[in-house]
């Protein structure tokens, strides 16, 4: 593998810049609110254009990881050998994807947080760190840095939902935070038992995968230390019956912290399952992705029956994306290249649609300050351009052909009945019923009679119209030109160990 630091350090900047904003943003008196804000838009356009490039800069017909960057931190010394822990970053065709993911998200999400007035510069410094994290986790090439990364962008929720959330903020940033504790409690154990079980002294991702795949940690360690992986990486992808955070998370948290909490961070779980179960250990993988599909397949139709049977926009969106976490456990199940593409591309297109969903609940919540939608009626007439930006994200929920959705599950439907074709056929009655809730929903608030109420609400401003309209692009562009996005993602999809085609 060659070492492309001047790439590299592209790859490092998006770990940078949201660390140099939080710095920059603790020495800026708390009373320069529109100061907060200014450098908030400005690091989320950097981080954005940093994104775009690092996914149109990544060669299909290249190596895998490529824009690679390491700093050794510790090595020959007490357990660790060479290169023992080093910050070792790069991008495959995966990570590639879900930092354009990371990068849009990230600057709406800032875009959309223009309107808090408590405390805005405590809340950009957490929302920063959080992202750090979260590009730290999709570019770490080292088992250490990884888990950091990974922590690094799950502890700011706490805060940030219990100090700016609403509706039981305290209560659903207590049991969320709870769960994904328990949950990297699993992966810690499982860090160590693989490192233990390699035995070559180091946290270099590379090197574990290659003793993962040559025997090196034995098949049956393999198979005990598979679940600690998947499930401690499930409990942030809302794998079922871990899924009970997710729903309680979405409905406390504020606009941009629901946003990136299920456009991005839910993503890393299943991220996770990618690197430390189907690359770390293949065998383990094997033998256990029944199981996983069958609990996939259980999230996807228990959280679209759910979301048909909540009134609350928030919980709506929250069990559906619970739903379609659910597909994305199903592409990675397969264990074929076209279901696990799916996958990944899944991953992309739920979150620039959620983040869509949770962006129009937001613009709505701050002025009638409620998300019952039996409330609601007729607001096609009074809140146009909110209603089409709604509807842009509800058809592309239910995967309409030329929106991101279609693109994305017509992948993991085609994978999923070559392994499994009656599990192939529950995801497409979980997609029914997708556009079940979706049409009930649309009948209700957009076209129902108009509640006089609502006559004075106002419609979308020009920030979130900014916002919304980098995100439908993100979606149309990858329902009607799915090349850049299949290739990226395929060209390290079929380098998986035990992936078939």
């Amino acid at each position: 593998m060659t070492f492309d630091e001047g790439q590299g350090y592209v790859v490092l900047a998006t770990i940078a810049v949201p660390l140099l904003a939080a710095l920059i943003l603790v020495f800026t008196p708390g009373s320069q609110k529109m100061a907060v804000r200014y450098i908030s838009a400005v690091t989320g356009a950097i981080l954005a254009a940093l994104s775009i490039y690092i996914f149109t800069a990544y060669q299909v017909d290249g190596d895998q990881a490529q824009m690679n960057l390491r700093w050794t931190w510790v090595e020959n010394t007490a357990f660790l050998g060479e290169n023992g822990i080093a910050l070792r970053l790069a991008v495959d065709g995966i990570s590639a994807l879900l930092a354009l993911l990371t990068g849009v998200v990230a600057f709406a999400g800032a875009l959309a947080s223009w309107k808090i007035e408590y405390r805005n510069k405590d809340f950009y410094i957490l929302y920063w760190i959080l992202l750090a994290g979260v590009f730290g986790t999709f570019f770490a090439y080292d088992l250490f840095f990884f888990f950091f990364f990974y922590e690094l962008a799950v502890m700011p929720l706490y805060l940030l939902i219990g100090v700016w959330g609403s509706t039981r903020k305290e209560y659903g940033a207590a049991k969320l935070t709870l769960m994904l504790v328990g949950g990297s409690v699993l992966i810690w154990i499982g860090i160590f038992a693989v490192f233990h079980q390699a035995n070559i002294g180091t946290f270099d991702l590379p090197s574990l995968w290659a003793a993962g795949q040559n025997g090196a940690i034995s098949p049956t360690a393999q198979k005990v230390i598979f679940p600690l992986m998947a499930v401690g990486c499930g409990v942030l992808a809302a794998l079922w019956p871990f899924h009970t955070w997710s729903p309680d998370g979405h409905m406390s948290a504020p606009t941009a912290v629901s946003m990136v909490h299920a456009g991005v961070l839910m993503k890393l779980g299943a991220f996770g399952i990618i690197r430390l179960g189907i690359q770390l250990l293949p065998e383990g993988a094997e033998f256990w992705m029944p199981a996983l599909m069958v609990l996939g397949t259980i999230g996807a139709v228990y959280g679209a029956t759910a979301a048909l049977t909540q009134r609350d926009f928030k919980l709506i969106s929250g069990y559906s994306s619970v739903s379609h976490m659910g597909y994305v456990l199903m592409g990675l199940a397969t264990m074929n290249t076209i279901g696990i593409t799916g996958a990944v591309l899944q991953m992309f297109s739920h979150g620039v649609m959620t983040a869509l969903v949770f962006l129009m609940i937001g613009a709505l919540y701050d002025q009638a300050h409620t998300r019952d939608m039996k409330e609601f009626g007729g607001l096609a007439k009074v809140m146009p351009l909110w209603v089409i930006f709604y509807a842009i994200a509800g058809l592309a929920n239910v995967g309409l052909p030329g929106f991101s959705g279609f693109t994305a599950e017509f992948h993991i439907f085609v994978g999923t009945f070559r392994t499994y074709p009656v599990f192939g056929a529950l995801a497409i009655f979980a997609a029914a019923l997708a556009a079940a809730y979706m049409l009930r929903m649309f009948a209700t608030v957009f076209f129902g009679p108009t509640n006089p109420h609502w006559k004075d609400l106002k419609d979308l401003t020009p920030i979130e119209r900014l916002s919304g309209a980098m995100l439908i692009a993100s979606i149309v562009i990858m329902g009607v030109w799915w090349a850049p996005f299949t290739d990226r993602v395929g060209h390290t999809v079929t380098l998986l160990p035990g992936v078939t085609g």
